[in-house]
């Protein structure tokens, strides 16, 4: 049996998504879907068009990819990755076609063709069993990646299996896949744990008016919200109250036309309920403009708020580790997933591209504070650094203005007191020649009432 469909577009209709529905029989042993549009540009930007399939039970799969051919098999057994395997259930199916872009001045054009085959429907994928996994019992350090995608969604040629040996080549603790609008990369991250990395997932919610990251989420969480509804903080809301961390993403990154969604537009969450925000994503001086999403963050604390920033290398394939990403550098109880989202959202980590930092603050009682924690007394400040390159530079930021400029050297300390008379908030920032960051730690808060107050007394040290 064949569905046949098509359509034009005009730019009136960015930004939408277009039901095709279609029934499957029982019996039914495979579905082939092939997708097709034209022009692939207009004023030398690109048309995008994605697909997003739902069973009559919910969500199917999704691929956001580039390219005017989409062709997505699934069976019992296989699918194209982005989608899940399992029998095609008898029932109401759709295919839905989302436009990401649509320029103006010529008419897009598309069909859609589904083809419906007999065949068995008993050998069905085993479904996906999450045991939660401990890569190290052990609380300390740990070096990684909390924003990376595979051929599950936009990383062409960029298997699942690619991305976990590009994570161990580089010496990494962790990482976590977050491809766009899709989990179906997440069930193999799961199964790649042991003892030397910790292999986790999530999903970039990746919407037309901004992109953030749900750390943790096994589950496809829709993405088909707009500004000004609520929705976005709902979401956030629910990714919280799971365990699991929802992080807006690369903030001021360069938009449309260029990129639907990658600029953050929802107004109501800046930050909103939000906790994390992206403050660096992929090489420091890339489109991603870092350095405004670092102005943003630095705004947001001056405003009183307590956001804790991380770092993604955003990677697509093999060779973006080689651009200097930031990684993030993480205290937690344990190497696992829940220590390592319950120490982002401390916010005891900080940001690194390769130098290492050790910033604690220590009142004259004894009492220590670490990154994330707030400081209720006099205390001296000391940060420790290595690992530098020539010409780097390290900044004491207080209140988002520098304190103490110096050159680096390869290594070295700085102490100094503050009391919370004098500051709300201080960060330790290292740079190059350039003045690009090199690493960047969240802040020890100082707070005159100690109510609030939170005190570290875990080792200190720095991966």
């Amino acid at each position: 049996m064949d569905y046949h469909f098509e359509g034009h577009l005009t730019a009136r209709d960015c930004k939408r998504y277009i039901p095709h529905e279609f029934v499957v029989p029982a019996g039914c042993g495979r579905i082939d879907i092939d997708f097709g549009y034209a022009p692939q540009r207009a004023q030398g930007i690109r048309n995008l068009l994605t697909l997003t399939v739902f069973d009559p039970h919910g969500f199917r799969g999704a691929r956001h990819r580039s390219g005017t051919m989409h062709q997505v098999t699934l069976s019992a057994t296989e699918a194209t990755p982005g989608y899940f395997p399992g029998p095609p259930s008898a029932g109401t199916w759709i295919v839905e076609v989302d436009t990401h872009m649509i320029m103006p001045g010529e008419t897009v054009s598309y069909t859609l063709d589904v083809t419906l085959a007999e065949g068995a429907t008993d050998d069905a994928v085993a479904p996906h069993a999450r045991v939660p996994a401990v890569a190290c019992a052990q609380p300390g350090w740990y070096r990684g990646d909390l924003h990376t995608h595979s051929d599950h969604s936009d990383a062409h040629d960029f298997p699942v299996a690619d991305l976990l040996r590009l994570a161990r080549d580089a010496g990494l603790d962790f990482v976590f896949l977050t491809d766009h609008n899709t989990v179906t990369g997440v069930p193999e991250m799961d199964a790649a744990t042991d003892e030397t990395l910790l292999a986790s997932g999530g999903m970039e919610l990746t919407t037309y008016w901004g992109h953030a990251l749900c750390l943790g989420a096994r589950k496809w969480v829709d993405w088909r919200i707009r500004p000004g509804t609520g929705d976005m903080a709902r979401v956030a809301a629910a990714t919280y109250a799971r365990g699991q961390v929802f992080v807006i993403a690369h903030p001021q990154a360069d938009g449309e036309p260029y990129c639907t969604g990658c600029s953050w537009r929802f107004g109501e969450m800046l930050p909103g309920n939000a906790r994390v925000v992206e403050v660096w994503n992929g090489p420091w001086g890339c489109d991603s403009n870092n350095e405004k999403a670092l102005a943003l963050w630095y705004d947001w604390l001056n405003q009183g708020l307590r956001l804790a920033a991380t770092a993604g290398s955003d990677a697509h394939g093999p060779g973006d580790y080689a651009s200097g990403p930031g990684f993030n550098v993480i205290y937690a109880e344990a190497l696992s997933e829940a220590a390592l989202l319950e120490g982002v959202l401390a916010g005891r980590l900080y940001l690194s591209s390769g130098p290492a930092l050790d910033f604690q603050a220590q009142s004259d009682d004894g009492a220590t504070w670490m990154l994330g924690d707030t400081v209720t007394q006099p205390a001296t400040f000391a940060v420790h650094w290595r690992d530098c390159p020539p010409g780097a530079e390290v900044r004491v930021i207080v209140n988002g203005r520098p304190l103490y400029v110096a050159p680096a050297g390869i290594e070295g300390a700085h102490t100094w007191r503050l009391t919370p008379d004098q500051a709300e908030w201080v960060t330790v920032e290292i740079r190059d020649q350039s003045g690009a960051m090199l690493a960047v730690t969240n802040p020890i808060f100082l707070e005159r009432d100690s109510s609030n107050s939170g005190r570290c007394a875990s080792p200190t040290g720095a991966g």
